[in-house]
């Protein structure tokens, strides 16, 4: 399997140029069953990098666009009345899948963001009061623009907590870019044939995932999360300016988040065990939207990514 993982990474690395860190990302986010929430500008590869996972995994993919006129029942469902039977009957929605591209989720009204949470937390939707479970495999990526401005309804604090992972996306680099248009123009005239054979089956998955939850880490390095997570609520114990800047620190679900994709970052880097490497290249994707910067960093520019580069700095690593 861990042979498997390193063929993939690759494989998606020749479709998707320039992102290796989001592809290391998702990847880590379908090993852990989490959820991952990516900000980044239109036409990077969003849609595209998701798709070519699902595929490469053998999962059942659905992409949902989320906009300000939606109601729960364009995700989840709703009971249909058939005049040929005299009942109503439940016709699935898109969010039966097993993973789900959720694009512009902060365009979407509350009740559907409500929704949504359930699926995220629960692994289930209730309609007509009736609880119906998800797939066993199921990972939702959403994407929000950071183009235009927050969002007709921005997310919640309660769902982006629900997220393992907040991932920011930039522009390719030159070189990238010209990568990109010259496979782009060899594509044109030869189609590319360059394929994994999709193997790994939901059940092959779960399989891996309790074996990442077997990974070894040490409890000095669980005391270090610990420290570091704590460190976003006392930062004045740590660096005063940082304390000027942050209002809300991390959730306890931020210690479980950073310990369990460590594991899987572990695994993918074919060590059975959890280095200070780990948490700390996470560390950033893992806090950066569970925090809540102050009305005077904000108007000093200050951003998530230069706090917890900050205390990052400051806790001792072991």
């Amino acid at each position: 399997m861990r042979e498997y993982f390193t063929a993939l990474q690759g494989h998606l690395e020749q479709q998707i140029i320039g992102q290796s860190t989001l592809l290391e990302r998702l990847l880590i986010t379908a090993l852990t069953g989490g959820h991952i929430l990516v900000e980044g500008p239109p036409g990077l590869a969003k849609t595209t990098a998701v798709r070519t996972l699902a595929h490469s995994m053998a999962l059942h993919f659905q992409r949902i666009q989320f906009t300000p006129d939606m109601i729960p029942g364009d995700i989840t469902g709703s009971d249909i009345f058939i005049p040929q039977e005299g009942q109503f009957q439940f016709i699935k929605g898109p969010i039966f899948h097993e993973i789900i591209l959720a694009d512009e989720i902060n365009r979407a009204p509350p009740k559907v963001q409500s929704a949504l949470l359930e699926a995220m937390e629960e692994r289930q939707v209730t309609v007509g009061g009736t609880t119906r479970k998800l797939p066993p495999v199921f990972m939702v990526m959403a994407t929000q623009n950071p183009i235009e401005q927050e969002g007709t309804y921005p997310l919640p604090e309660a769902q982006l907590d629900r997220f393992l992972m907040k991932f920011k996306l930039t522009y390719p680099t030159a070189d990238h870019e010209l990568t990109i248009l010259q496979q782009h123009n060899q594509q044109l005239c030869e189609p590319a044939t360059s394929k994994i054979e999709a193997s790994l089956t939901p059940d092959q998955l779960l399989e891996v995932r309790d074996k990442i939850n077997a990974i070894y880490i040490d409890e000095m390095l669980e005391r270090y999360i610990v420290t570091l997570v704590n460190a976003t609520r006392t930062p004045e114990q740590w660096d005063d300016e940082v304390s000027a800047w942050i209002e809300r620190g991390a959730s306890p679900r931020a210690t479980l988040a950073l310990a369990h994709a460590s594991r899987a970052r572990a695994y993918l880097h074919g060590r059975d065990f959890v280095e200070p490497a780990d948490i700390i290249d996470l560390a950033y994707d893992i806090l950066n939207h569970r925090i809540a910067l102050s009305f005077a960093a904000r108007t000093e520019s200050i951003t998530c990514k230069q706090a917890i580069k900050r205390l990052v700095e400051k806790v001792p690593v072991p």
